[in-house]
């Protein structure tokens, strides 16, 4: 059960002394836990039974007898075992809950009698606020961007300073947002599939639709040189691209003027598209207590809205798909997919291995602090995000969204920067980036910060663009699902987002390999 439980649990708490919403939430019928969005004192009355100890604001509580052994169960699955008996009014955390990760199986493959599928309409019911087209940038060939930037792509870390004092003095072109460099420290004394990724998610950045015109620069002596940069991304934007190898040339004096051609042969106005040239990433960042309970749930009702309009959603953070892998395989209406799925699974859980980690790794010490126990239940609130749509394709890292629509898994762990980077090295126009905790972290690619708490918003405002908490404090799904809609949109029609109004986007790259 989503979004509806949420509601459902606020009629049943009105009139709670003390909340400005719902005293508890429960999110499925089956669960065998309840959230307390407000926290409680021991000796409490928390529907028809007290609490026992004090529980923090976000965190659970037992609503039943839990027996040493049996499953824990929150979104209506499985989140781990008891490690002891709990009773009835119990918190729920770290201290008697234990992950069954490492010991499940992955989903086998069952033909589909239903395929999950995004209802018509949008999210999960008949919302519709007119909008259907949004403005942007004509592309050859390819999805329009919402942003006019010049991105400047070093094919080697070496050149990361000379580019930044030779851009520190160059004046765009008033029809051009921004001039992006997208440093990073690798291209040089990398072997194998880290070398290859490097390239792949180079690639596949110059290939974002937000980048007019993009300057690849290179040293001279790299292992990934410039030219062979140049030459796969001349394949997707043709003239769009121009490189520079340093060594060759006077003191970067190419860099300007490369720039100035660039931004000649960019668009300078906006024109309107409709909206299933738009591609969009989610993501979460550091979550707590109420993660899965206002902002994911919420991304997820605007991924159908999209998804419904012939939108593209982009999700990542495979090792947070661990332990809701049932979930995502449920959607998955094709054979090809689904292997293509369960062996990105398999490659993950491998790499923890092979570097001698659990698989089970515990969420981050902020996640834990905010009431998330275990890595499945971060995960069955994580995936909330992508919606109940169809996953229609599982890509390559650097991969660019293919064309369609529907919910396509990239490539990518759950670390923020690198995640990032792989939803707009895959074609992401902007970013959807829910947070408990806060980040002023931004991509290459507008990252739009939606707390899922109103006292984060408030206490970062410059960090945050959209405040899902007050879905705790009386607001309707409907209402927040069009004001999201509404934000999403300005924002792909030119509204800057925090990051972007403080002027940076940062990537990062994936390695997994020896640096000689």
């Amino acid at each position: 059960m989503r979004s509806p439980a949420l509601k459902s649990a606020r009629d049943d708490a009105v009139g709670s002394v003390g909340c400005p919403g719902p005293k508890f939430i429960r999110l499925n019928e089956a669960d065998n836990v309840l959230v307390l969005p407000w926290g409680g004192n021991a000796g409490t009355e928390i529907d028809a039974f007290v609490l026992n100890e004090d529980v923090p604001a976000g965190h659970k509580v037992a609503c039943a007898d839990i027996a040493k052994g049996a499953v824990v169960l929150k979104y209506g699955r499985a989140i781990g075992l008891a490690s002891r008996d709990i009773r009835r009014g119990d918190r729920v955390h770290e201290h008697n809950v234990v992950t069954r990760l490492g010991t499940e199986a992955l989903p086998l493959w069952r033909e589909p009698k239903n395929p999950k599928k995004a209802p018509d309409g949008a999210g999960n019911g008949p919302i519709d606020t007119g909008a259907r087209t949004f403005s942007g940038f004509r592309r050859n060939g390819g999805r329009p961007g919402v942003r006019n930037d010049l991105w400047v792509i070093p094919s080697v870390g070496c050149v990361n300073g000379e580019l930044r004092f030779i851009l520190r003095n160059y004046r765009k072109p008033p029809w051009i947002d921004e001039v992006r460099l997208l440093e990073h420290p690798y291209g040089c004394s990398q072997l194998g599939g880290d070398l290859e990724a490097t390239r792949d998610i180079l690639t596949g950045l110059a290939g974002n639709p937000n980048a007019a015109g993009v300057l690849v620069v290179g040293l001279g002596c790299e292992n990934l040189s410039a030219e062979e940069l140049y030459s796969r991304i001349r394949e997707s934007r043709g003239d769009a691209v121009k490189r520079v190898v340093l060594q060759t040339c006077e003191a970067g004096a190419p860099v300007p003027r490369l720039l100035d051609e660039l931004a000649a042969g960019a668009p300078r106005s906006r024109e309107e598209f409709p909206l299933s040239e738009l591609c969009v990433g989610v993501k979460c960042g550091g979550s707590d207590g109420y993660s899965g309970l206002t902002a994911n749930p919420l991304v997820g009702r605007f991924s159908d809205w999209l998804v419904s309009r012939g939108g593209t959603i982009l999700a990542t953070e495979i090792p947070e798909m661990f332990g809701a892998e049932e979930e995502v395989a449920s959607r998955i209406g094709d054979r090809a997919v689904f292997d293509d799925f369960i062996a990105l699974d398999r490659w993950f859980r491998d790499y923890f291995v092979r570097y001698g980690q659990p698989i089970y790794e515990n969420p981050s010490p902020g996640n834990r602090e905010g009431g998330i126990t275990t890595l499945e239940e971060k995960s069955l609130g994580a995936v909330e995000k992508a919606g109940r749509a169809p996953v229609t394709k599982v890509l390559r890292y650097g991969q660019a969204a293919v064309p369609g629509g529907g919910v396509q898994i990239t490539f990518a762990p759950g670390n923020d920067l690198v995640s990032c980077t792989s939803l707009a090295g895959s074609g992401a126009q902007l970013i959807l980036f829910t947070t408990g905790r806060g980040t002023p972290f931004g991509s290459p690619t507008p990252t739009v910060k939606i707390s899922t708490n109103t006292a984060l918003a408030k206490k970062h405002p410059d960090w945050t663009d959209f405040d899902a908490g007050a879905l705790l404090e009386g607001e309707t799904w409907e209402a927040a699902e069009k004001r999201l809609i509404d934000c999403v949109l300005r924002t792909a029609c030119g509204d800057r987002v925090a990051h972007e109004r403080k002027g940076f986007g940062e990537i990062a790259i994936f390695r997994d390999g020896v640096t000689l």
